[in-house]
């Protein structure tokens, strides 16, 4: 298939160069989403079905038999020979059992080493006298060691899963999963679903991939562009929000808090529109040797419609010149002229009317307009009114005066602010799905920040609010969702764990009373219970030691510490010989330990893990609810084994 697209010879189908230039792209990427992925076999399992799909199922129709893999692939001919694991057909690979065979006589998965099929695995779902069983498969492919980047898990999606991957482009969904459930994996294959279901309109609108940090999106880069998705671009939210805005500064948590306030969003709108005045004067148009006038009261009627009409201010802002002008034509008529639409536009363009609207409706720069909000203590009084009380508007001022929107040290938090204001004054381009993974940090203004981006799109919205490690972590995802625009997303809820063995997921879920009460604790679903042990440890040379214990195993390796402990660890595994990798630095053969600070660890997972000072990850937050989720999320990143090292006590939560 590759051959052929690298074949084809466009020099006589073109009508020019432009056609040319988008046709030789087009075909370029085709080509590079056709590469070989190397230990990527190109089907992992196969369909007998008893009768074809779709026909008549009268007694005695011949079934057909279907490869499931990764792609489509078809021979010289065109007929496939492995069929998307996204089209219908493929579906009971994922979903049928003994209870509902889906008209299955035989699933067949198959296990590779290292490419080569080395293993095969039948159930005869429609066989009354075959029970079922565990998939062996199943589980050795859930439990292969993890090395290098996120992979993908077509081979293995559980029906729960599958349901939500296969859900409609139309409706929006939240997942919340616990850790190692597959949520992001989930989020990840129901993009390329929608791209397989919905190619063309994605096409034009466009898909994006949200996630918390760079490592994190580092991480998980590969595994669309592994189902021949290319064309899915992937960002942070501040990424989103500070185009063109160096983010130099920082805030206290108390700051932050409010400026993620989702009420700022009020006292922003109310301090854009504060810039519209009514007309004190009559608008006088000359044209030729005549004039006209347009009194004051009725331009004040045109702004009071626009302002009714909830645009936005930069769209009625263009409006109101095509308004007055309107209004000039109407006199033109009754005096017997016949003005077309070119002397409609001639009169919006006159110098008198330009003035008018520069003087009624001013434009906004959001950048100094919260800028202005953040540093005059009179302005932000003036429109967060009854919205802000006075401490509240003390602990958003800054402190010092600042010259320019360029010399101001703008923090995250300052950034969406000034997205949102932007918003306001021009609506922002809206694209056709987006997937927000580990949500459940986000504040409510982040929320809304990422729901312009799919206003008139849909969302999968990922997270698990036991996670939640900032001061402004969701409460709900019925909360979330209202803020994020899609207050008709349907929750769903993932329990069972893949990833995290049964004894590390056992242990870490002694916080969850604390963290988030009510929630369901993972169930693991291996049959591995994996390596655990609690250490108490005198000096860091301990802590590598156990480092280069687990580095004895196949697979990564993560040493997890607080942010205050890395340099230290650091400086002893150097001292010690033993090489390290930061976090999204991709493992080799040669480093398979990745030294990572617990404020990065989140959506990371790693075969084995070392957690180093408990304590100290829960007091390296501002606040011990933060600290014990951000304790959980260290404690629930390994997928083999995990080795907890402390010399001061254990956080009483921890206890038996």
């Amino acid at each position: 298939m590759r051959e052929d697209a690298e074949s084809l010879d466009i020099k006589d189908v073109t009508a020019n160069w432009v056609n040319a230039e988008v046709l030789a792209r087009q075909i370029g990427e085709r080509i590079k989403s056709l590469a070989d992925l190397s230990d990527t076999p190109l089907f992992f399992g196969r369909l007998d079905y008893l009768h074809s799909p779709g026909a008549d199922r009268a007694e005695g129709a011949d079934g057909e038999r279907f490869y499931i893999g990764r792609r489509h692939v078809h021979d010289h001919d065109g007929d496939p020979m492995v069929i998307d694991w996204r089209a219908p057909v493929s579906q009971p690979f994922y979903r049928a059992s003994k209870k509902d065979p889906m008209d299955i006589g035989l699933r067949r998965r198959f296990g590779y080493t290292r490419g080569e099929i080395t293993a095969y695995e039948d159930e005869h779902l429609s066989d009354p006298a075959e029970t079922a069983t565990t998939s062996k498969l199943l589980q050795q492919e859930i439990e292969r060691p993890r090395v290098g980047p996120m992979r993908d898990i077509v081979a293995t999606i559980q029906p729960e899963q599958d349901e939500i991957v296969r859900s409609g482009l139309g409706g929006t969904v939240c997942v919340q999963g616990g850790p190692g459930t597959g949520k992001t994996a989930v989020g990840l294959h129901r993009v390329a679903y929608l791209l397989y279901a919905h190619r063309e309109r994605l096409a034009r609108t466009g898909t994006l991939v949200i996630g918390p940090n760079r490592s994190f999106l580092h991480y998980i880069e590969q595994v669309l562009p592994a189902l021949g998705e290319l064309s899915v671009k992937q960002a942070t939210v501040d990424d989103l929000v500070g185009a063109g805005l160096e983010v130099r500064g920082t805030d206290d948590a108390a700051a932050a808090v409010l400026k993620g306030d989702a009420r700022m969003a009020e006292v922003l709108r109310r301090a854009v529109y504060s810039h519209v005045t009514m007309p004190a004067e009559p608008v006088m148009v000359v044209r030729g040797s005549r004039r006209w006038r347009v009194p004051a009261y009725e331009i004040e009627e045109i702004v009071r419609e626009l302002l009714d009409r909830g645009i936005r201010y930069g769209a009625a802002r263009e409006a109101l010149p095509q308004r007055i002008a309107h209004a000039v034509l109407v006199q033109m008529e009754r005096s017997g002229e016949a003005p077309d639409d070119r002397v409609q536009d001639a009169v919006a363009r006159n110098a008198a009317v330009k003035a008018a609207v520069k003087a009624i409706w001013p434009p906004v720069d959001p950048a100094k307009l919260v800028l202005r909000l953040l540093t005059d203590a009179d302005f932000l009084a003036a429109h967060a009114e009854g919205i802000l009380d006075e401490d509240e508007q003390k602990t958003i001022l800054w402190p010092k005066p600042v010259r320019s929107v360029k010399s101001a040290k703008w923090s995250a938090a300052d950034a969406v602010l000034i997205d949102e204001a932007t918003d306001i004054v021009e609506r922002t381009h809206s694209l056709g799905h987006v997937v927000l993974d580990e949500a459940q940090d986000l504040s409510p203004m982040q929320y809304r920040a990422v729901g312009r981006r799919c206003s008139t799109g849909s969302a999968t919205v990922l997270g698990d609010l036991a996670q939640g490690t900032t001061p402004w972590a969701t409460r709900s995802w019925d909360e979330a969702l209202a803020h994020l625009g899609k207050s008709d997303g349907v929750i769903e809820e993932l329990t069972a764990g893949f990833r995290v063995p049964t004894d590390v997921i056992t242990y870490a879920s002694r916080l969850l009373p604390h963290i988030a009460p009510g929630l369901t604790p993972v169930a693991s679903v291996r049959e591995n219970p994996g390596f655990f042990d609690v250490r108490p440890v005198e000096a860091t040379d301990q802590v590598v030691a156990a480092c280069e214990e687990l580095l004895r195993n196949e697979g990564s390796t993560g040493l997890i510490a607080a942010d205050a402990r890395v340099p230290e660890l650091a400086q002893a595994l150097t001292a010690a010989g033993v090489g390290y990798l930061a976090p999204g630095e991709e493992t080799t053969a040669e480093t398979r330990l990745t030294l990572v600070p617990a404020s990065l660890a989140k959506g990371l997972e790693y075969d084995y893990v070392v957690l180093d000072e408990p304590q100290a990850v829960v007091d390296g937050e501002p606040d011990e609810r933060t600290g014990l989720r951000r304790l959980y999320v260290a404690l629930t990143r390994a997928v083999s084994g995990l080795i907890v090292t402390h010399a001061a006590p254990l956080p009483a939560e921890l206890a038996d």
